[in-house]
């Protein structure tokens, strides 16, 4: 749903109702893991779940994937309990030594930098294309960055239902091609959120914003 973030104390009403219920709360982290921190989402907002699942960020890029928990709930695998699990690429080990490389080469300092700079880069996007009368909101968490459009200023979203009204406004088609043609690739579909890298340099983000202002006068033409 693009990215929504989660209220103020929501993640651990979540951790206090499983606690209560006897219920596993799990973290799909396919897209926060290592982004948010170092330690991911867990770190990030300081809750703890049970289970954790990851996606191809833990090899560096490469496929594969992986879930992890406490010793007490993965003995429940196979060989030692009754729940069968194997893959292909399990334990892979040129996906594992790539995803090992990059956490020896990315460091905290080097995650808070690129936090900034995407706090900047979603500010000055929002303000740009506000100036033009296409109406953006750009939700950023660490290095996560989200964008919706509207012809109206607007919140951004705090629900499913929202951010789906704000998706499906038809805006987003016509901007993603829009800049596309320009030479700027953003996520393909407005349910997605835009991942800005370390490569992505103060100058790049410079240019896409300016970019944007003469896509977001095509869309609106």
């Amino acid at each position: 749903m693009n990215l929504v973030a989660p209220l103020p104390g929501f993640l651990q009403g979540l951790r206090d109702e499983c606690d209560r219920v006897g219920a596993l709360l799990i973290f799909d982290e396919v897209i926060t893991g290592f982004r948010l921190a170092r330690g991911g989402a867990e770190e990030y907002f300081g809750v703890t779940p049970d289970l954790w699942c990851f996606g191809k960020v833990i090899g560096g890029g490469l496929p594969v994937g992986a879930f992890g928990g406490s010793k007490k709930i993965l003995s429940s695998l196979a060989p030692f309990g009754p729940v069968y699990q194997a893959g292909t690429l399990s334990g892979n080990p040129l996906a594992t030594a790539a995803g090992v490389a990059v956490l020896d080469h990315v460091t905290a300092d080097e995650l808070a930098i690129l936090a900034e700079r995407v706090t900047n880069f979603a500010r000055d996007l929002e303000d740009a294309l506000r100036d033009v009368g296409l109406f953006a909101r750009a939700p950023q968490v660490g290095a996560l960055m989200g964008l919706y459009l509207a012809r109206e200023e607007f919140a951004a979203p705090t629900n499913f239902v929202e951010a789906k009204a704000l998706c499906e406004n038809g805006l987003y088609p016509p901007f993603f091609h829009a800049m596309l043609r320009r030479g700027v690739a953003l996520a393909p579909g407005a349910y997605e959120i835009l991942f800005v890298s370390l490569a992505h340099t103060r100058d790049d983000l410079e240019r896409t914003v300016a970019i944007a202002v003469d896509a977001a006068n095509e869309v609106l033409a």
